[in-house]
């Protein structure tokens, strides 16, 4: 498989009281394509900090990000901004959505902005639909966002990252603000989605979470310190297996 993201040298400073942070520095590493890709470290090590820039959310200070081939550093911020609508799917712990609009609206939100997207208006409806009713959550699709779950709601936003057809999803701790079992279901889903061809990469605290990836990087201090590969698995046995030996890698490595 080719890669669908290649970073090299990445640094991240920021000026603050004229101090100088560095929260990135000279990271390198890709991501396969296919791939579903968990960041983790200690607070402050600069994973979301990572997530945003080699997404194309956060300027880089020095380095390169190359995605599908394109140094996105390089590119206009009207080209860049249209890279991460029509090619990049986003989710986070804080569920944003526009409160004006009821679930279904939200979720074809972002079909409705793109110029790449060519379906009609009523293709996209049903496509947004389409996603919903994979997901299970078709009866809630007219609801306001105020009447759902937290993982009702996180499971729209895993929708609405799909709306476009992404080449690859990004996630912050896309589990962080929902119980053991909601978090469960979401992961089940991105599975899903990652087993038919989307590659994901998502920063997280929960190990639990990261079992279910095929591979896990470590950073610290805003450099990646180790790197695990767990590959895929088929059955709850395994997740147990990988569970209990990805737990005792992060103990080796500080956590």
């Amino acid at each position: 498989m080719s890669n669908i993201l290649n970073v090299k040298d990445l640094c991240k400073t920021y000026i603050i009281n004229k101090r100088q942070n560095n929260v990135l520095r000279n990271v390198n590493f890709s991501v396969e394509e296919g791939e579903m890709v968990a960041v983790m470290g200690p607070s402050g090590s600069g994973k979301s900090t990572l997530l945003y820039t080699v997404s194309g959310m956060d300027d880089m200070t020095a380095g390169t990000v190359e995605f599908v081939g394109r140094d996105i550093s390089k590119l206009k911020a009207k080209e860049l901004a249209q890279v991460r609508l029509d090619e990049m799917g986003f989710i986070f712990q804080q569920m944003y959505m526009l409160r004006n609009l009821n679930v279904l609206d939200n979720i074809i939100l972002p079909a409705r902005q793109s110029r790449a997207n060519t379906l009609s208006k009523k293709e996209k409806t049903e496509r947004g639909k389409e996603l919903m009713r994979k997901l299970g959550i078709i009866e809630i699709a007219d609801n306001d966002i105020n009447e759902v779950s937290g993982g009702q709601l996180q499971r729209a936003c895993i929708c609405r990252s799909m709306m476009n057809k992404p080449k690859m999803i990004f996630a912050d701790e896309p589990t962080g603000a929902l119980n053991r079992t909601s978090s469960d279901e979401v992961m089940e889903e991105l599975r899903k989605i990652n087993k038919d061809g989307t590659t994901i990469m998502l920063v997280t605290h929960d190990a639990k979470v990261a079992a279910k990836c095929t591979r896990v990087m470590y950073i610290v201090d805003g450099n990646i310190k180790g790197e695990y590969n767990l590959g895929g698995y088929e059955s709850e046995t395994e997740l147990r297996d990988r569970d209990r030996s990805l737990n005792n890698w992060l103990i080796e490595q500080g956590w």
